[in-house]
């Protein structure tokens, strides 16, 4: 990674296809004599410059801007020069090709960017941290207004900085063992007096205080799979059709409607929903080729799924065969699903039943009602999905974005804290494995920021970049 970031590199930094504008962006390190050559003119640092940019036989490809960032003022650190011409493909090629035509004769070593690596080169040269960086590729991919604002504030460094105050305060306790470790015959109690226990305790709780907010970073990044389960004609593709507010799904009397999923992603609170409406479960003498197809890939949803919603049919929930499918159907869900995802017991068609019926329904097992054809007990529904996954309403205004790698960091860190807490506990002894306890914690929270992350995971992150950032 390190001997690529010596080269130059060149893409179209701008979506495929036709727009008003598009860029073409270079960055490389002494890039003055590259721009002089392909501009026939030096530009003036940091001012937009209205010109023609000239093909080898000084006829213009298009007249733009041309913008001069020498470096380290950049966004990689490095000098860049950025082309804002018309965003027609053909003349975006032309410049790219135009590029590399000059690299060839002033700058050797330009050639087309990878995936990513304009971002990749902002880390290397520390102008972001891993995070950070993150947080870009976060922010261009935000499907809902509260991501791309939580994305914003990652990438200002929000996240960045509640793990660094987590770090500066576990070097301090690290410090304090240390002393304790390389000074055992002085008599002073480096950790009593210092009060070591109380600095770890404070530490975890300011972790769980991150890590709670990271969680909800991560379902405003990642989303959830909302899987809608239950017997044909129990009014699934109704209730998928009404959170959706369209028409996506097929709605007959005939059982069996449904023979593949069907995905729509909705948002609540700014939280993005996938709901998928799967194939009615049953065990039947009837059930063809297609259906049993069906059927099968709406349990792999189900063991796929965040939270699964278990639709039953009220008007049908006094019929003995339809209660003993339906408590086959709760049995290998249990069986089926782990005991983190969610399960919720929607009851449909409420506005077909009186109310003795209902009460006893919901008295069997508990759950919500609704009437998905009327609408009736959709926002119970939606506020019900949020809690259960976990969501908690703060307004937005401290969340940051957060991804399931920051997570599993997050939780080593615990981990590695309350094992440091049960050796602290234990009056002095074995400070060796408390002080590595205690360097596990700060290596786990310096791969959140890339303090301390290797090479092949680097190269995992920024791949998924688009080519240009």
């Amino acid at each position: 990674m390190l001997a690529a970031s010596r080269d130059a590199i060149v893409a179209i930094a701008t979506a495929p296809g036709r727009g008003g504008v598009g860029i073409v962006r270079v960055s490389g390190r002494g890039l003055e004599p590259f721009a002089r050559a392909l501009l026939g003119r030096a530009l003036r640092p940091r001012e937009a410059t209205y010109l023609p940019f000239p093909d080898a036989a000084a006829q213009p490809i298009d007249h733009g801007l041309a913008l001069w960032f020498p470096g380290p003022h950049s966004y990689t650190g490095e000098d860049v020069l950025e082309l804002q011409g018309h965003g027609g493909p053909v003349v975006l090629q032309l410049l790219l090709a135009r590029c590399l035509e000059v690299g060839r004769d002033v700058l050797p070593l330009l050639r087309l960017a990878r995936a990513g690596e304009f971002t990749e080169r902002a880390f290397i040269n520390d102008k972001l941290d891993l995070a950070q960086a993150e947080a870009v590729a976060d922010l261009i991919d935000a499907s809902t207004e509260a991501a791309a604002r939580s994305a914003s504030r990652s990438l200002a460094g929000v996240f960045s900085g509640h793990v660094h105050g987590l770090r500066d305060a576990l070097v301090n306790l690290r410090m304090l063992v240390e002393a304790t470790l390389d000074f055992p015959e002085e008599e002073i109690d480096f950790l009593q007096k210092a009060d070591a226990a109380g600095q770890l305790q404070r530490l975890r709780q300011t972790l769980a205080q991150v890590l709670q907010q990271a969680r909800q970073g991560a379902l405003l990044r990642d989303g959830l799979q909302v899987v809608i389960a239950g017997q044909p004609n129990a009014g699934k593709s109704s209730l998928l059709n009404a959170l959706a507010g369209a028409e996506l799904a097929i709605v007959t009397p005939v059982a069996g409607t449904t023979r593949d999923v069907v995905q729509q992603t909705i948002q609540i609170e700014g939280v993005p929903l996938h709901v998928i409406d799967t194939a009615g479960l049953r065990d039947s003498p009837d059930v063809d080729e297609v259906e049993r197809i069906g059927i099968a890939r709406a349990w792999a949803r189900i063991q796929a799924a965040d939270a699964v919603l278990f639709v039953h049919d009220l008007t049908r929930s006094a019929e003995a065969t339809y209660r003993a499918a339906d408590a086959a159907i709760a049995s290998e869900l249990a069986r089926t699903l782990p005991g983190s995802v969610p399960l919720l017991h929607v009851w449909n068609k409420m506005d077909q039943v009186d109310q003795a019926t209902l009460d006893a329904a919901l008295g069997q097992a508990g759950g919500l009602a609704l009437s998905a054809r009327q609408g009736t007990g959709l926002d119970a529904l939606r506020q019900r999905l949020l809690a259960l996954v976990g969501w908690q309403q703060t307004g937005g205004d401290g969340l940051f974005m957060a991804r399931e790698r920051h997570l599993q960091a997050l939780r080593r860190v615990d981990g590695h804290f309350a094992a440091a807490d049960t050796l602290l506990r234990g009056r002095g002894e074995h400070l060796d494995l408390l002080a590595e306890e205690l360097r596990l914690a700060q290596h786990a929270l310096g791969e959140i920021t890339g303090e301390f992350t290797a090479d092949d995971l680097l190269g995992e992150i920024f791949s998924r970049f688009c080519i240009g950032k």
